[in-house]
């Protein structure tokens, strides 16, 4: 595969607060069409890692390429869906207002809204089962509400590219299957989706594919081959309950050859 058909390459990405690296020296591939999830324990530095792809927190070494590109020439074909925790949802907008958002590439030069773009506003919220909100404030919707909103508006921008900071995080039940349903419809399409994941229970079911980090790579591949026992431990050290473990992991696995396990298309 060439890399003009990656969706993103990352080579030698290092990101530092102060003196300490959040990511060290971090390789990535995602592949196309897939479900990739970012997955790693607390500090790991998965969401540095991609708000350091986007350009939002500076790189201190590395590159970035998107379908062949530098970022900022591959802007349009990137969706952001930040986590739910960074966003000031006390500003006075509504929920349409909020989606419209996502369609400012459309609007030209004089930005003004018309019919066809709060119709298409309105079927992202229809995708997401927001449509009946599109009047409300943003601030007077649950958690779970203002989550599937924020897919919604990285619905309107048509992007190929969907980049998400822990999707899931605070949402209830329904709203979980909400997001996982639009985004498989979204891979169905040929749409490639990396997300920041937490829940290790649900990475085989929801994802493709699985990026392992703690500050520096640990694994990547397809999820039957780079979700292992051995890797995880790597990853998380003691911090695994072995609960968890049992129940991902019913059957002993055969110990895999150590160091970084080889890539796989």
């Amino acid at each position: 595969m060439t890399d003009a058909q990656l969706p993103l390459q990352v080579r030698g990405l290092t990101v530092s607060y102060g003196a300490s690296p959040a990511v060290f020296s971090a390789d990535m591939r995602v592949e196309p069409g897939a479900m990739t999830a970012i997955i790693g324990p607390n500090g790991a530095g998965k969401s540095t890692l991609l708000k350091a792809v986007l350009g939002i927190v500076p790189a201190l070494s590395g590159q970035v390429t998107v379908y062949g590109k530098p970022l900022d020439k591959q802007r349009s074909r990137i969706a952001y869906v930040p986590q739910r925790a960074s966003v000031d949802w006390d500003f006075p907008t509504r929920v349409i207002d909020v989606v419209q958002m996502g369609l400012y590439r459309q609007l030209g030069l004089l930005r003004r809204i018309t019919g066809r773009h709060r119709s298409l506003a309105m079927d992202c919220l229809d995708q997401v089962g927001m449509a009946d909100f599109a009047d409300r404030q943003i601030g007077q919707l649950s958690g779970g509400q203002q989550q599937r909103v924020f897919l919604a508006r990285s619905l309107a921008q048509g992007a190929d590219l969907y980049l998400l900071d822990e999707p899931f995080a605070g949402v209830d039940a329904a709203t979980e299957k909400a997001i996982i349903d639009v985004l498989k419809s979204l891979k169905d399409e040929g749409r490639t989706i990396l997300a920041v994941h937490h829940d290790l229970s649900t990475v085989p079911d929801y994802f493709d594919r699985v990026y392992i980090i703690n500050k520096s790579p640990v694994a990547e591949g397809p999820v039957a081959e780079a979700f292992t026992q051995d890797a995880l431990q790597r990853a998380y050290g003691g911090r695994l309950a072995s609960g968890l473990l049992d129940q991902l992991f019913p059957v002993a696995e055969a110990a895999p050859a150590p160091g970084f396990p080889a890539r796989t298309a």
